[in-house]
């Protein structure tokens, strides 16, 4: 059965709004697992505009599922990684002007530079998982690099403007992961889902798990952090 991983860095966001000490990520992670997330992701950008180093190392420390780190690859962001040792690191494209990251890893276009962040993540006991677009060559790619896991980036597929848009997109994604698995890597999505447009998920066994932020937390403003992880799960896993 698919696992939901959530992403709390918004909650980051909302504290670095005023630089005080609350709301706490660490805090969030832990209501997240206590409603029964599988993992938690959160995203050490260079220019630490939300999470910090602090709270990545009490997160270390305090997660009971899996710690998903994502993260640019990066000289310092890798050193870190393999001191703070998370279960998996995500590795994502990073521009400091964006809102949110804009679209897959040209891993293709990178594959010396990948492939040895990716061996030093890994001789570190990190397994790796790269962010793509749902592209054959970027798949083949990943798998050349030696990573563990691709997560397919949906981001398309969530802003399509109509449901025969959404349709074609959607079977993009089902194609890219069955490429993916005869690959031999392990599938993951994201990046945009939310409570309406994962229901073209529910059941599909190309997918091992999702990688979910901005619409848990919006819900959760509105309704608490536990119930809306609780209500993500019930749509993923019914």
């Amino acid at each position: 059965m698919a696992r939901l991983e959530v992403n709390v860095d918004h909650i980051a966001t909302l504290r670095q709004a005023r630089l005080i000490d609350e709301p706490d990520p660490v805090t969030a992670a832990a209501l997240a697992e206590l409603a029964g997330a599988d993992g938690i992701i959160v995203h050490l950008r260079e220019d630490r505009r939300h999470i910090q180093d602090r709270d990545v190392r009490i997160l270390r420390q305090t997660v009971k599922t899996r710690l998903n780190l994502e993260m640019a690859a990066t000289a310092e962001i890798i050193g870190i990684a393999k001191e703070i040792r998370p279960d998996v690191a995500t590795l994502v494209p990073e521009k400091r002007e964006e809102l949110t990251t804009e679209g897959g890893l040209d891993v293709a276009g990178y594959q010396d530079h990948i492939h040895q962040a990716v061996q030093q993540l890994q001789q570190a006991g990190i397994r790796v998982s790269l962010f793509v677009d749902p592209q054959p060559e970027q798949l083949k790619a990943a798998s050349v690099v030696g990573a563990n896991y691709v997560e397919l980036h949906t981001g398309t597929y969530a802003e399509a403007r109509s449901e025969d848009e959404a349709d074609r997109l959607f079977e993009e994604l089902l194609a890219a992961a069955a490429h993916a698995r005869q690959l031999g890597l392990a599938v993951k999505a994201g990046h945009g889902l939310n409570y309406r447009n994962i229901k073209r998920f529910r059941g599909r066994k190309e997918f091992d798990e999702y990688s979910i932020g901005h619409s848990i937390i919006s819900r959760a403003v509105l309704v608490g952090l536990e119930r809306a992880v609780r209500e993500m799960i019930a749509l993923i896993k019914s």
